[in-house]
């Protein structure tokens, strides 16, 4: 699950853990050889769907359990799945398995919180699910790990009430293929829509913290989020990206406009890193298919200009101005646009002309570290300035940043950046 606030506590996505659980999750060899295959299959089904990152901890055998998530309400502890019968899910027959999954219910009745996207995973199919409980059961080392028991307070303590979320803000509807897309958008829909759950973080919540659409039926699934006050940008048609950019930000985590940042370095890290490339090509062509995004503003020539040239000459510079070329130019340049496939542009980025400034901030003050993948092994890092900067110059900093070249994003204060400051981990 992800880190969350009270705000995202029913939000699930990936965190960052060590690439390469899945290889340390496999079981004794002596499997039989009619089910390699699909064991094969479930263990890429359980990549798509991310389990790994809510239920492995670093140090820990896989799929273990025992992540904490801290929240305004309690600390959240998630399950062993492994196939140990008397701390796992080894005793799970396959409908069992499947009402958890989908349905977010265990085999003595227990109801679990839509932490676990089961309103997402109420989609996979029954090829996938089978598929996926088979490597569960067979591919997976048991493991005799108890995690700590979640104990919320009253009322959230009483899952019962689950029940009745359930019928307000999930739905048992299989999936839907779009009626006249092809084939291809249509694989892209199924994986973003379901395994992928990327509604969780992407689609903007209701007052019960439910996804207010759960498919591309609605305009607003897909449309944005926010998550730990970071802005969650749309996914609709991503106007600013090419079907290849997508592709390679989510094989490499970065293209030649950005690299990843905040809780997606993890899912490229343990999921999409790891997805086929038909699959990614897929997601790609549902994503613009979808459309929805306004198009991408005509480029400020003359304002990204009079920027750069101020920077050039660095002659008369603003506290903002002259912190950027001390901290930030040597990679970002003047130009603000980076280098493709290494350091991501500032220039019109989203992080910099979100709404809300935290991600910026975080950044700035935490830095930022590049995931290594098979397509891109190479790690790169951002170094954080938190012991650098004061509040004011990152406020400065941040100010220019988002105001700079052709951005056009509202002013920051030191009041935002102690705000952003208070939550970095010591």
């Amino acid at each position: 699950m992800n880190r969350m606030k009270l705000k995202s506590l029913f939000i699930a996505n990936a965190l960052l853990l060590g690439a390469g659980f899945m290889a340390n999750a496999q079981a004794d060899t002596n499997v039989q050889p009619d089910n390699a295959a699909l064991i094969k299959q479930g263990e890429y089904v359980a990549r798509l769907g991310d389990c790994g990152a809510c239920h492995t901890v670093a140090g820990k055998p896989a799929f273990s359990g025992g992540l904490a998530i801290n929240s305004n309400l309690g600390t959240i502890y998630s399950t062993n799945i492994t196939p140990d019968k008397d701390h796992g899910i080894g005793g799970y027959t396959e409908a069992q398995f499947s009402d958890a999954v989908r349905k977010g219910v265990l085999p003595d009745g227990t109801r679990l919180y839509p932490a676990m996207p089961y309103p997402d995973y109420a989609k996979i199919n029954d090829e996938d699910m089978h598929a996926l409980y088979v490597y569960f059961m067979q591919g997976v080392k048991p493991s005799a790990e108890q995690p700590p028991e979640t104990d919320l307070s009253f009322p959230f303590s009483q899952r019962w009430g689950m029940r009745f979320w359930n019928w307000a803000f999930a739905s048992d509807k299989p999936f839907q293929p779009i009626g006249g897309a092809s084939e291809q958008v249509n694989r892209g829909a199924y994986l973003v829509e379901s395994l992928g759950h990327c509604g969780s973080c992407h689609t903007p919540r209701g007052f019960g913290m439910n996804e207010k659409a759960l498919d591309s039926s609605d305009s607003d699934f897909l449309a944005g989020g926010s998550l730990n006050n970071w802005d969650v940008p749309s996914l609709r048609g991503v106007a600013h990206w090419n079907e290849q950019e997508i592709v390679d930000y989510l094989r490499k985590g970065r293209n030649d406009k950005a690299a990843v940042g905040g809780e997606m370095t993890s899912v490229v890290e343990n999921s999409t890193a790891h997805m086929t490339d038909d699959d990614l090509k897929a997601i790609a062509a549902y994503i613009k298919f979808l459309g929805g995004n306004p198009p991408v503003p005509a480029e400020d020539t003359q304002k990204a200009s009079a920027t750069e040239a101020k920077l050039t000459a660095a002659k008369n510079l603003s506290e903002g101005e002259r912190l950027y070329l001390d901290n930030c130019g040597a990679c970002h340049f003047v130009t603000g646009k980076g280098a493709p496939g290494v350091f991501p542009q500032l220039d019109q980025a989203t992080i910099v002309n979100a709404k809300d400034p935290t991600g910026l901030i975080h950044t700035i003050l935490a830095g930022a570290q590049q995931p290594s993948t098979a397509r891109a092994p190479s790690t790169l890092a951002m170094p954080g300035f938190a012991n650098r900067l004061t509040d004011e110059e990152a406020a400065q900093l941040s100010t220019f940043i988002r105001q700079g070249w052709g951005n056009n994003a509202p002013a920051v204060t030191a009041k935002d950046v102690s705000e952003v400051r208070k939550t970095l981990t010591k």
